[in-house]
């Protein structure tokens, strides 16, 4: 398999389906800031990190794809003329959103009540945490914009948003196994 095509050098892509649209479309926007954040997981997964939280995050990747291929099938494609689905994989459901619940219970368990915002930092890899819950929320404004153009399946937007909270509290459950202080936030008064 070839990866260079040459079927884009005009600024299209192909949709899941066939269905061509320009390089710039909602749609390829969501999935490709999808990717973006998949990249970033890939990174924290790359660091020092035990066996428990890799495994996590690469089951995280792996639903990431299967997003990707949710938010790169539009809607009138879902389905062949003879009423199979196109899209013949495992989907985001109600227990990929419940895994990140519990993940996020368990790390919370050892965790201090936050009473302030937390400015990202104080560990490079605490540091990417935060950057991937930045990517992670870009990609939910932007699949929130695309389902106002045409539905999407609600468990995506769900998911990305339990996924950037999930993100957080990794990043303070990094912050205290790698010992790296919680800078809190404490504005300034006039």
């Amino acid at each position: 398999m070839k990866i260079y095509t040459k079927t884009g050098d005009k600024g299209t892509t192909a949709l899941f389906g066939g269905t061509r649209v320009p390089k710039h479309h909602l749609r390829i926007e969501s999935y490709g800031t999808v990717d973006e954040l998949n990249s970033y997981i890939g990174l924290i997964r790359d660091k020092n990190t035990d066996d428990l939280l890799r495994n996590s995050l690469s089951k995280i990747q792996s639903e990431l794809f299967t997003l990707g291929a949710m938010l790169a099938t539009p809607p009138e494609k879902e389905t062949l003329k003879n009423g199979k689905e196109r899209l013949n994989i495992h989907k985001i459901t109600a227990a990929s959103i419940q895994f990140l619940e519990d993940q996020m219970d368990f790390m919370n368990k050892s965790l201090p009540q936050m009473t302030h915002f937390i400015l990202p930092g104080g560990h490079e890899t605490v540091s990417f945490c935060h950057i991937a819950r930045c990517v992670c929320r870009r990609a939910e404004r932007l699949s929130v914009a695309l389902n106002e153009e045409e539905e999407i399946n609600s468990a995506v937007l769900m998911y990305l948003n339990r996924l950037s909270d999930y993100l957080f509290v990794l990043a303070r459950k990094l912050s205290q196994d790698l010992n790296a202080e919680e800078v809190k936030w404490i504005p300034e008064k006039l």
